[in-house]
């Protein structure tokens, strides 16, 4: 199981009251909301090893580079994203209970945590499940893995099985075409504009006939008609230097660099003092008794 941590702690910020505080005042709702998604995540689908993914950088120079306007308009001052200030001082304590319980946290400088998520797949050698509220990682279901997502947006306790079945339905493309089709769309909550003229359904219409970007691509090149809907063509020829890049910007990572780490779903806390200092400070006693529960009955 991989979570997509920054994604699950966002909705719990936004999910649980900001009036969930600490005995001193400081804000706990995200934290407490992630220990107990973490806790029904555990008890419902049983993982034997767990990665709890991170943004060590949210918005990589590589990405940048390729397209300057990835992510820009979420920037607060320099390179510092913009969050909710009461989420700001939650993010060290969820990291700092993490450690004690003896989770893996991975994040890898110049990487998002969603290239953590990728290439933790394509190394497994058994079945993945990927916790994300991010459509971009359905460009990880592989059926013959099985890597599936775990999608969020009707909450922990009710989650989308995402497979290549799923997508096909839903998108109209090919099960493992979904980055393709999302660098024709584009994605404004990121920055990419997309090309200009090319909406949901006409990028699942030319994924299907050409079966990838490369594939679209070098019809494009080859000066042929067939198979463009009508003005589909100069609209891509017009945009032919963001097509060039933007794939590279929204697939995944499949090589960071990762030490190896063991993901084993630990049974009992690694810093048991840590943690109850933890516990005490944050007021969080009841929903680590609740995962540690949980934790001990896998």
């Amino acid at each position: 199981m991989l979570l997509d941590t920054p994604s699950l702690y966002f909705r719990a910020f936004y999910g649980v009251p900001e009036s969930v505080t600490a005995p001193d005042g400081t804000p706990v709702n995200a934290v407490r909301g992630l220990i107990d998604m973490m806790a029904t995540l555990i008890r419902q689908h049983s993982p034997t090893e767990l990665a709890a993914c991170m943004d060590a950088d949210w918005r990589p120079a590589f990405r940048v580079a390729a397209i300057p306007s990835y992510k820009a308009h979420r920037v607060a001052s320099g390179q510092e994203e913009s969050v909710p200030d009461a989420l700001v001082p939650q993010v060290p304590v969820i990291e700092d209970v993490l450690d004690a319980l003896g989770f893996a946290r991975i994040g890898v400088p110049g990487y998002e945590a969603d290239d953590v998520i990728g290439t933790l797949a394509i190394r497994a050698t058994g079945a993945v499940d990927i916790v994300t509220g991010d459509r971009d990682l359905f460009q990880l279901v592989d059926d013959g893995k099985p890597c599936r997502a775990l999608y969020t947006v009707r909450g922990i306790r009710n989650l989308q099985l995402v497979d290549e079945a799923f997508v096909r339905e839903k998108y109209g493309i090919p099960g493992r075409a979904y980055a393709d089709f999302a660098t024709l769309r584009g994605d404004p909550s990121d920055g990419l504009p997309g090309v200009a003229g090319i909406g949901e359904k006409t990028a699942a219409a030319l994924i299907t006939r050409f079966g990838s970007l490369a594939g679209l691509l070098e019809a494009l090149e080859s000066g042929s008609a067939d198979g463009f809907p009508a003005g589909a063509r100069a609209k891509l020829a017009a945009a032919r230097d963001y097509l060039e890049v933007a794939l590279a910007v929204v697939r995944v990572a499949h090589d960071a660099p990762i030490p190896e780490i063991d993901l084993t779903c630990p049974a009992k806390p690694r810093d048991p003092e840590r943690l109850v200092a933890l516990a005490d400070r944050y007021g969080l006693d009841g929903p680590l008794n609740r995962l540690l529960g949980v934790l001990a009955a896998a």
